[in-house]
């Protein structure tokens, strides 16, 4: 038995190392993929407007149906990007920002905004953001901001669509 002591030692330590190592990369590795799928239907640092869900939709896991998206992925290599959301005829809204290993950096909505604009400058630390503007400071370049607007009835969505239409996410430069 003395003999198998050092080898299933061994296993363990490595089994384990490898376990934490796996746990601490799979936030940015999903998130790597998540940005890199929206992004192809804007690029990075625009916003996309997305059509309605459907029982087919995948771009965000599991969409609800009975909310309207609009992502902006955003890549912070050259500079802060700025988020500006304008109020939508909707019971409810919010702007959330995911940095690039998941973590939620900054939530709002209409009733925190008071149905008021939210004009935000995502940056990492040391980036300058414009006076005036709330700065969201992520970790790493990248992440994901999220606009959802609840829908309550279809009929409703045109007049939604167009007043989100007025949101925008684009490079400070």
């Amino acid at each position: 038995m003395r003999r198998w002591a050092l080898p299933l030692l061994l296993g363990l330590i490595l089994a384990v190392a490898g376990y934490i190592v796996a746990m601490m990369q799979f936030p940015s590795v999903l998130m790597g993929f998540a940005t890199t799928r929206i992004s192809k239907a804007a690029g990075y640092n625009a916003l996309y407007a997305a059509p309605m869900a459907t029982d087919k939709a995948r771009a965000i896991v599991r969409p609800s149906p009975d909310l309207a998206y609009s992502s902006c992925p955003f890549d912070l290599s050259n500079g802060p990007v700025l988020v500006d959301v304008e109020p939508v005829p909707a019971p409810y809204w919010s702007l959330s920002v995911f940095d690039h290993r998941t973590d939620v950096a900054f939530v709002r909505n209409n009733l925190d905004a008071s149905n008021q604009p939210i004009r935000i400058a995502i940056a990492r630390d040391g980036q300058p953001v414009p006076d005036g503007m709330q700065a969201v400071r992520v970790s790493g370049n990248t992440g994901i901001a999220l606009i959802r607007i609840l829908v309550q009835d279809g009929s409703q969505f045109p007049a939604i669509d167009a007043a989100r239409q007025k949101s925008s996410c684009k490079p400070l430069s």
